[in-house]
């Protein structure tokens, strides 16, 4: 991936040269059991195809808005990251009717009809299988993105004062996405050794931070849990033991 300095997309390719074998991103689903690991090179490949399918299938570029009405997922780290190496604004939770395109999970495919652009789907299914039967009118990202390039090159690079991320009403550019990350990974005291838990949903920027930004910006690593309530305390305490979690987040 290629983009100007003090980009969102910076804090990927950090990571990305530091140690692309060092698991970066671990996702549980407490209603299915899944589990993913990711590593540092893997979701580095995710993001590129992401962005691939963003640019050249989709058309989308610097500066459109994207509805992204995803939950706390290792699949929606990934958007978000893709986004941010496009210029495309991530409009987190956004109405679709604003946006230029929209890009869905399965429990919001009604809402995001209403999106007059291009619409992506998500069956958010373990290991990131496709629908058993491909929504109308949508995308299946599961079919679209494996066969896209590895390796990313943005036509129109975002830059810092591009706005990158909307949530909660807000519009964030590049560099305050990157300053506020710094700003809360400092707060938490995260640093390259530590490993944080989040069970926070990605609906706001305290989510967001805790389960992707402020774990990139300190060179650190994150474990989402989503659907967390299945769990009781001592499978939570478990958990944080067996993935060797040194901070918490929810």
């Amino acid at each position: 991936m290629t983009s100007k300095p003090g980009v969102p997309a910076d804090l990927l390719r950090a990571a990305l040269a530091a140690d692309p074998a060092r698991p970066l991103l671990t996702y549980y689903d407490d209603a299915t059991g899944e589990r993913v690991e990711l590593s540092a090179a893997t979701l580095a490949n995710w993001v590129a195809k992401t962005a691939n399918l963003l640019q050249d299938e989709l058309s989308a570029g610097r500066g459109d808005r994207l509805a992204l009405l995803l939950p706390a997922h290792w699949q929606t780290a990934a958007w978000l990251l893709a986004c941010a190496a496009t210029g495309v604004v991530a409009d987190v939770g956004g109405d679709p009717r604003d946006a230029d395109l929209v890009v869905a999970g399965p429990d919001q495919l009604a809402e995001a009809r209403a999106c007059a652009g291009e619409r992506v789907a998500l069956s958010l299914r373990p290991l990131g299988a496709r629908f058993p039967e491909p929504p109308a009118g949508f995308t299946d990202y599961a079919v679209a993105v494996p066969g896209q390039p590895d390796t990313f090159d943005a036509y129109d690079p975002p830059g810092p004062d591009d706005v990158a991320i909307g949530v909660g009403g807000r519009d964030l550019t590049g560099a305050q996405v990157i300053a506020l990350a710094r700003a809360d990974a400092a707060e938490r005291g995260l640093d390259g050794d530590s490993r944080l838990l989040s069970t926070a949903d990605y609906a706001g920027w305290p989510g967001l931070s805790a389960g992707l930004f402020a774990p990139l910006a300190a060179g650190a690593s994150v474990v989402l849990c989503r659907n967390s309530g299945h769990l009781d305390p001592a499978a939570l305490a478990a958990r944080r033991e067996s993935e060797r979690v040194t901070h918490f987040a929810d």
